[in-house]
């Protein structure tokens, strides 16, 4: 396809679900959102009684440094509380660490969620990029990366794992990784949005790392695998101790709200619905991996988060084919070619359901199979 193909094509990102109403005339109410990445079972029933039963804790304001919330969240992940920093959803701590870090010269591992580059742009800093290559099934080569990492690189961000291709270091690479940028003087951002989905999540996770390097902050937030996107809880993990307060300097007071942080203490304490949950993913991730190795026409990788990525090898079947194909059957799936660096035909999808992803790969077998 060509390049103007391409860019008159509508591109849609995996929350769009209203142009995409608006486009298809579906009503939103009817389509299965493949490509939002969030847990299918809804939010955690314990935390939709516990928010419904104090309302009024939004008349007054929450504890200025949310002590209880920060304590929740080190119990979950294991850390020390000290370390723990909570914020209006991942992406404000996204923005305050890149602002605060203000980097000459930021290498970005690609391709990845387009966020991080747009909030380095606006700091005036020199931007580069390394991608990930297919060959290696989207993970990175540590002796290669050493080989060519610039002498002026002051700041690495990486997602653990990856968003699109689901790829994933494990945390002895990460430690390899850490060890290798503190020599250089280069901090590191892992964004460990998906990281709850893994099969195992102490395999991948950098949080046993955060007490041993100063130049390593992890970002989360509960939009992903609690499903709760508007409740906008975000935290960041870090032992430098310097660059909180700086950061936390920089942030507004209050910035995340009282029914926020009290509901972020439920579900972080909410052990069935967190079994639940990766029992439900890993287990359809399993089958679906399992089904798509027999399709002639997609290829896949190993996946670490409760998504997929696939790479259409049929002649003439182009990404935005197999994505209009899903989402006129009421199946929204991601469309992967505006992912920078991602370069061929490939699509993303996200578990759902059983009975969902059993539709989905039936469509999907429609074209590839």
């Amino acid at each position: 396809m060509s390049e103007n193909q391409k860019q008159a094509r509508p591109a849609f990102h995996g929350s769009d679900i209203e142009q995409i109403e608006k486009y298809y005339g579906i009503p939103k109410e009817s389509i299965i959102k493949f490509g939002a990445n969030v847990n299918p079972l809804g939010l955690s029933g314990s935390v939709r009684k516990a928010m419904a039963e104090h309302l009024d804790i939004i008349t007054s304001y929450p504890d200025r440094d949310y002590k209880t919330l920060r304590q929740a969240i080190a119990d979950y992940c294991g850390t020390d509380m000290d370390y723990v920093v909570t914020g209006n959803g991942s992406t404000e701590l996204i923005s305050l660490l890149i602002t605060q870090r203000n980097a000459r010269h930021a290498l970005v591992i690609g391709p990845t969620y387009s966020e991080y580059e747009r909030e380095l742009s606006l700091t005036g800093g020199r931007i580069s990029n390394y991608y990930l290559e297919e060959t290696q099934e989207f993970r990175i080569d540590l002796h290669h990366l050493e080989d060519t990492l610039e002498d002026d690189v002051d700041f690495l961000i990486l997602c653990n794992p990856n968003n699109p291709t689901s790829s994933a270091l494990t945390c002895d690479e990460l430690a390899s990784l850490a060890e290798l940028c503190r020599e250089r003087g280069i901090f590191v951002m892992i964004d460990e949005t998906y990281v709850e989905f893994a099969p195992s999540i102490d395999e991948i996770s950098a949080v046993p790392l955060i007490a041993r390097y100063d130049n390593l902050m992890i970002i989360r937030g509960v939009s992903k695998f609690f499903a709760a996107p508007g409740l906008r809880l975000g935290y960041g993990i870090t032992c430098n101790r310097t660059f909180l307060k700086h950061l936390k300097q920089r942030q507004n007071p209050w910035s995340l709200n009282s029914l926020g942080a009290f509901a972020g203490e439920i579900m972080l304490k909410d052990r069935d619905y967190i079994s639940r949950t990766r029992d439900l993913i890993l287990s359809e991730r399993s089958k679906c991996l399992a089904a798509l190795e027999d399709y002639r026409y997609a290829k896949v990788y190993p996946a670490y988060g409760n998504f997929i990525l696939i790479k259409i090898v049929k002649e003439g079947v182009t990404s935005f084919d197999v994505f209009e194909h899903a989402v006129r059957q009421g199946m929204m799936i991601r469309d992967c070619s505006s992912f920078a660096g991602l370069s061929g035909e490939y699509v993303r999808f996200c578990i759902m359901m059983p009975e969902d992803n059993e539709r989905l790969l039936h469509c999907l077998g429609e074209l590839l199979a």
